[in-house]
């Protein structure tokens, strides 16, 4: 089967949807799927893989991506490819994926960030200007909203949410596929030695409490929340052997000066990014991701995969994988410093750590390799004319 993969950037650099597509790709290779890919990302072909770099031009990051769009579905439509499967918005695809949610519900929740009405009016008006964005939602709308709307793929529950509140896409053209990870096989030995490894590097004594943060866009993701707590969970609860790693790439100077000004700079380490991730979640007791907005953390559920009770938000797909208060914490709301500070707390307790991490393991794997057999499947039925157009 010959499937022409539309995404306009592969970089794994650029963050966890990108990540997950490259993992999804090396799947669907096993599955006996020839991939055509559409990108604009200068990345090598391999055996299975045909790469076509999309050269784009316009002075204007909108018009380069509009041209994008429209180069990749005129090369997609001639590679007779039986499915076009859309990472990106694409009026050629027959499967759309929308690995970093739907478009509609990125521009509310980037605005839920801001804390004060006011605040988040102004980035209403930003969001009105910024002409990559309305281009990208106006294109998307005309994929969902016509009267043959293409198959979309919902990594959660979340965006099926999405795809119906802002859509009103029927059921009939949703296909739930959970994310998923490459799962952590990492034995005993090896994980003692991560351990040892990553705490002695960043100084964080045998018995202290380690939790661990990811992200790419720290705003987005809550750390300014998570910076907050920390000074209640020392204040109130008098925690204080706890300390917190950041890791990704986000510019760290803004937090770094919060951490500074509430006097945590004994607590919180910002680490960069890192090509060692699963190694940072063989050190840490748990994971704290207070994210305004994720459709299916990566992070999340390779935490569980490495064994970790995770905070997260309902704002987050991943916490379908959380029962709250058994394998972790699920935040009915972002931005509460107060609510997050105690359940930091809660994991702060030994034995509560112990009993959820039992919990976690005793979770059925989020595996990629299910994710791609799924997809697969669904690409099947739809080349035999069942369920596509």
């Amino acid at each position: 089967m010959k499937v022409a993969l539309i995404i306009e950037w592969l970089d794994a650099s650029r963050g966890g949807a990108e990540t997950s597509t490259q993992q999804f790709m090396h799947e669907l290779i096993r599955l006996g799927v020839q991939l055509e890919v559409f990108t604009r990302s200068r990345i090598p072909s391999r055996p299975g893989i045909n790469v076509h770099t999309v050269r784009c031009k316009g002075p204007l990051r909108a018009l380069r991506s509009r041209d994008f769009i429209r180069r990749a579905d005129s090369a997609a439509m001639h590679s007779q490819a039986e499915i076009i499967h859309a990472i990106s918005p694409s009026l050629a695809a027959n499967v759309y994926q929308p690995r970093g949610g739907t478009i509609a519900e990125t521009i509310v929740r980037n605005r839920a960030v801001r804390k004060s009405r006011s605040a988040q009016a102004f980035k209403q008006l930003l969001q009105y200007t910024n002409v990559k964005e309305r281009m990208l939602l106006r294109l998307e709308r005309k994929m969902l909203g016509d009267g043959d709307p293409p198959v979309v793929l919902a990594l959660s529950d979340y965006v099926i949410r999405q795809l119906h509140e802002h859509y009103q896409l029927p059921d009939e053209r949703i296909r739930k596929v959970f994310n998923g990870v490459d799962p952590d096989t990492s034995d005993a030995a090896t994980r003692a030695a991560n351990r040892r490894e990553i705490r002695a590097m960043y100084a964080v004594p045998d018995d202290a409490i380690l939790a661990l943060t990811v992200a790419h866009n720290f705003r987005l993701k809550g750390v300014h929340t998570l910076i907050e707590a920390l000074q209640q969970v020392r204040a109130e609860w008098h925690v204080a052997n706890l300390r917190v790693l950041v890791a990704g790439k986000s510019k760290p100077e803004a937090w770094e000066n919060l951490v500074r000004r509430l006097h945590l700079n004994d607590v919180v380490q910002f680490v960069g990014p890192t090509q060692r991730i699963r190694a940072f979640y063989h050190a840490a007791d748990f994971l704290v991701h207070p994210t305004f907005y994720d459709p299916c953390s990566r992070v999340v559920l390779e935490a569980l995969s490495s064994g970790l009770p995770c905070i997260t938000t309902r704002y987050d797909g991943a916490a379908e994988m959380v029962a709250d208060e058994v394998n972790g914490f699920v935040l009915d709301m972002a931005g509460d410093p107060r609510i997050l500070a105690e359940r930091i707390a809660n994991l702060c307790d030994a034995d509560v750590r112990r009993r959820m991490r039992e919990a976690v393991g005793g979770l059925p794997a989020a595996d990629m390799r299910k994710h791609a057999e799924a997809v697969f499947e669904i690409y099947q039925s739809m080349v035999e004319g069942a369920g596509g157009r």
